[in-house]
């Protein structure tokens, strides 16, 4: 049985495979085939991504390359991609780095979104391979990206504090700010608590209705990505601040979305770009020098989370995290703390 917090997700999920079609009107026919051949094991999201990052490849194909110069992209046909070697990609890989869309937009590629895109075109080459409609792989052998560490942006523990304070208070905005605050404190302060105690995605906060709010139990239904439903649990200081804003929230008569667990002035959900906008806002205040995301708070809370129970596998649980792998790579690092305590594990006189 679906509930109306899975129907939000099917709707975000329907908006992303019309997004698709639109998209794909814009590639040559022969990628149908593997828009259809990957949809049982991705969602609409992905291939959307997918398919603005196969649009970048085929409009570089025509525009930048002597092979197929002045060709239409919609007159390419599945063998044209053996025609390509490793140094074209090389030279895509280039061009990625900077280069200025049709409608004059500059683009500009880190190794990640490098490394995005030709992941797009791999998987592309890929399954043309697999099923023998072309007879070489070249894109098997592009040299990926590499990918350099980068620190865990978090807040840290005192950081938290003055961060939930600037929200409840208004410290530090500005006049106009001030003046919308008077109307979303609560619903603000709601949103933050939650997303910081927790661990939850923006679209996962941004999803969810009233009635996946259980205060019995001091629990959530979400939905994750891939559309699964998990109940997450929360804290008293959760609790509370998910209740003042409901409190407030059905006092509103002019509710539009009446089932939105957080809506907008407009009286609508909220969408995850406002809540972007809104962390952004208050974080700018209390940490100017660090670039805090909805993202970052949900890093804050996982790197909270080991350092209190030592066990990654909670932290992978509790996040959503398919491969465990994933979560130790960003919260694993042992912290002093961590290893103060180890130092007294091991008994060496009884």
């Amino acid at each position: 049985m679906k509930t109306k917090n899975q129907s939000y997700y099917n709707e975000q999920s329907i908006k992303n495979t019309q997004r698709l079609r639109e998209t794909l009107k814009d590639l040559p026919d022969f990628a149908y085939d593997f828009f259809t051949g990957i949809e049982s094991k991705t969602s609409a999201l992905t291939r959307l991504n997918y398919a603005y990052d196969l649009r970048t490849f085929f409009t570089w194909l025509v525009n930048e390359t002597n092979l197929f110069r002045g060709k239409e992209i919609l007159d390419l046909e599945v063998k044209d991609l053996e025609k390509l070697h490793v140094g074209h990609f090389e030279r895509y890989m280039s061009y990625l780095s900077s280069y200025t869309k049709e409608d004059g937009e500059i683009v500009v590629n880190g190794e990640r979104g490098k490394a995005r895109k030709i992941a797009a075109v791999r998987s592309f080459y890929k399954y043309f391979f697999r099923r023998e409609m072309i007879s070489v792989d070249v894109a098997s052998k592009i040299e990926m990206p590499k990918l350099h560490e980068k620190p865990i942006i978090k807040f840290e523990d005192n950081e938290v504090y003055r961060y939930l304070d600037t929200v409840e208070t208004g410290y530090g905005l500005t006049g106009h700010e001030k003046g919308f605050h008077k109307h979303t404190k609560t619903r603000d302060v709601a949103i933050m608590t939650l997303l910081l105690g927790t661990g939850l995605r923006v679209s996962e906060c941004v999803g969810l209705n009233v009635n996946d709010v259980d205060f019995k139990n001091n629990a959530i239904s979400i939905t994750r990505k891939g559309g699964n439903q998990v109940i997450l649990y929360f804290s008293d200081e959760v609790k509370v601040a998910l209740y003042d804003w409901i409190e407030e929230r059905n006092q509103n008569p002019a509710l539009i979305d009446e089932s939105a667990l957080f809506i907008s002035l407009q009286n609508k959900r909220i969408s995850t770009r406002a809540v972007e906008k809104l962390v952004k806002k208050y974080a700018g205040i209390v940490t100017p020098l660090k670039h805090i995301t909805p993202h970052k708070l949900r890093s804050t809370y996982g790197t909270r989370l080991y350092n209190a129970t030592g066990d990654i596998y909670v932290v992978a649980d509790v996040l959503g995290h398919k491969d465990v792998n994933t979560t130790k790579k960003h919260y694993a690092a042992i912290s002093d703390s961590i290893r103060r305590e180890a130092s007294k594990a091991v008994t060496l006189k009884k």
